[in-house]
């Protein structure tokens, strides 16, 4: 039993242990093992993350974290932008700081230079100057502090961005940080002491508006990424070579897959043939297995009436950051650019009376949007302004939800074991129950949608964290994440389940009690989008993709033009059996066209000289494997298609 002076501490295994009021993580972490202490560099307390430092005077649900734990390389990264920055006043006298996060990879800091310049020739003298304080340990000090002393601090150093910051802040709530010499806004959470930091590497300077408003200054943004070994920095050094080999801006553009123009607008891709011809086997794969599990076709203009996304609350919710406004002669008309499907599904659902007995209805459309994001985030196919979801919206009873939300899952997963992406995990986001302000709908609505998704997720076996905060402002969803080769972890595939829409737009069917019932919705995109997919699978394969997808599946290759008659007559008679290529006419010598289809990645050569026209075969060469032997065409087309099978 504790008494009034104790907190009883519940650890991640579920056991128990009592510590006096205002323990500290890194001293509950001690209390189990001084190997365990040396490595916590953060806690979260109650689902919130705390520096290691901080006292803890109630009851709590503690685990304590260390540079494996996304959470703890989290505080370790932004900590090390407050040693950036601090590295950066004491070179660049003056300088004025905006906001420094930590991100996926790394942290970075928006900076007012006030007209000194930094190049990528400065890097070396940052990160020694990172490293040198690095090594005086100077801990992470937390300060809270009043609304009226931060607003004199930072009028004194003349920070007018802190100011800024400062004023949507609630007296009561603002803390500073100290370390060393420098002292910075933030709440937190940070590593013990900057000692921890063994390792620095800048890796990137960039524009950024302050804010992310095109009306304010702009500043200069410095990207970088810390580690607690050395040999971890070398390793990701090593991994970073490897993905510019794998870079789909490169390869789209080394494969002729697609491009961009200036004319046509930022962010605007244009699918060049190939990658036009790869784009429609992604999709003709996705029409069909939706095919199979019962979705229907349709089709939804790429503009909708603003009053369109009044009525669904998108307008509210996101307003001019994602509406992009058509410009009519009638001034009485106000129309967009389509950002999203859904509220045009919910208008198709009404077009006729539904029952109990139509129900699930599953819509699915392959539906181009058009979402203005900043010139300084759009990146490839993967930040673009214009894209095409593989969106689907299910119409189902509430008693069809978890049985809707596991057949969803199932495809998802197939999807991704056809791909090659083996190695996933699920995220489950719910509501934040402190923030249910940000969110629409009646809380016993979002009470069954949330166990849906958890029952769905635990009857499917799938590994899964549950982050507070993530879900959508209509409603939970379960989101997907693969690593790539690379060990990269990206976001594909969610699933989403509404019941907000659904009343928005008055969506009713007849019961079997002949009464008018609400359905509920399911949103959901295994791909997530057909730029961004199609990004990370060039990115996960380096170009190399499944047989059944690549563009070009073989090159025929005659040794001379005396062959190009038979080459012609191959190249029909595969076309036959759906298989994709081109003949390679030019006069070069055969080792140059086998070195250039090895170069574009093309699966399969058929070399075709005196001896195969004679015979009516091909010599067949694998990219990767060298020479498969002599061939007739028939025997040719049914080896391809054992191999071309999906998995």
């Amino acid at each position: 039993m504790k008494d009034e002076s104790q907190v009883k501490i519940t650890l991640p295994d579920g056991s128990e242990r009592f510590y006096p009021k205002g323990v500290t993580a890194l001293e509950i972490a001690l209390s189990i093992s001084e190997g365990l202490a040396r490595n916590v560099i953060a806690a979260k307390v109650n689902n919130e993350v705390w520096d290691p430092t901080r006292q803890i005077t109630e009851d709590s649900l503690v685990k304590l974290l260390t540079w494996n734990d996304e959470d703890g390389k989290a505080t370790f990264w932004h900590s090390s932008a407050h040693l950036l920055a601090e590295a950066l006043e004491a070179l660049y006298p003056g300088i004025k700081f905006g906001t420094g996060p930590s991100i996926e990879k790394g942290f970075y800091y928006d900076v007012d230079l006030g007209g000194q310049t930094i190049s990528q020739e400065d890097f070396p003298k940052i990160e020694a100057k990172m490293l040198e304080l690095a090594r005086q340990k100077n801990e992470y000090i937390r300060k809270p502090i009043s609304k009226a002393e931060a607003i004199d601090y930072f009028t004194q150093k003349g920070d007018e961005y802190k100011l800024e910051l400062i004023d949507g802040l609630e007296d009561g709530s603002i803390t500073l940080y100290e370390q060393g010499s420098f002292t910075d806004l933030c709440r937190g959470p940070h590593i013990p002491n900057t000692g921890f930091i063994k390792a620095a590497k800048l890796t990137n300077i960039a524009g950024a508006y302050w804010r992310n408003k095109q009306e304010n200054k702009m500043l200069t943004r410095i990207y970088g990424i810390t580690f607690p070994k050395q040999k971890e920095l070398e390793e990701y050094v090593t991994l970073m070579e490897e993905a510019k080999k794998r870079d789909h801006r490169r390869l789209g553009k080394e494969l002729e897959l697609f491009a961009f123009s200036e004319k046509v607008g930022q962010g605007l891709p244009l699918w060049l043939p190939k990658g036009a011809m790869l784009r429609e086997r992604l999709q003709a794969f996705l029409s069909k297995a939706q095919s199979r599990a019962g979705y229907v076709p349709v089709i939804t203009p790429h503009i909708g009436s603003k009053d369109l996304y009044v009525t669904s609350g998108h307008w509210d919710k996101y307003g001019k950051d994602s509406f992009q406004p058509i410009k009519t002669p009638n001034l009485d008309e106000e129309y967009m650019l389509k950002p999203m499907n859904c509220p045009h599904h919910c208008e198709i659902y009404k077009t006729s009376p539904r029952s109990y007995k139509d129900l699930p209805l599953r819509f699915s459309e392959f539906g181009t949007v058009y979402r203005y994001e900043q010139s300084g985030e759009l990146h490839g196919l993967t930040r673009v302004r214009g894209f095409t979801q593989d969106d689907a919206h299910i119409f189902c009873r509430p008693d069809q939800v978890k049985e809707e939300f596991i057949r969803v899952i199932d495809l998802v997963l197939y999807v991704f074991k056809s791909l090659g992406f083996n190695d996933y995990s699920a995220q489950i986001s719910l509501r934040d129950p402190n923030n249910k302000e940000k969110y629409i709908g009646k809380d016993e609505d979002w009470e069954k949608a949330e166990s849906a998704i958890i029952e769905a997720a635990a009857e499917r076996g799938l590994s899964t964290v549950t982050e507070l905060g993530e879900a959508a402002f209509y409603g939970p969803k379960l989101d997907f994440m693969v690593r790539d080769a690379l060990g990269r972890k990206w976001q594909l595939g969610t699933i989403q389940v509404d019941y907000q829409l659904p009343q928005r737009f008055q969506l009713e069917y007849t019961g079997s009690d002949n009464q008018k019932h609400r359905p509920v919705m399911i949103h959901r995109a295994p791909f997530g989008s057909m730029e961004r997919f199609t990004a990370i699978l060039i990115e996960n394969t380096a170009g190399q993709f499944p047989l059944w997808l690549s563009p070009d599946q073989i090159a025929i290759l005659p040794i001379s033009e005396k062959f190009a008659d038979y080459a012609e007559e191959v190249f029909f008679q595969l076309q036959d059996h759906d298989i994709r290529g081109f003949v390679d006419h030019r006069d070069e010598k055969i080792g140059r066209k086998i070195r250039d289809a090895e170069v574009t990645k093309v699966p399969f050569m058929l070399i075709v000289g005196e001896k195969e026209a004679a015979e009516g075969k091909l010599s067949v060469r694998r990219k990767g494997e060298g020479d498969l032997g002599s061939m007739t065409i028939e025997e040719f087309a049914a080896f391809f298609k054992k191999e071309a099978s999906i998995a």
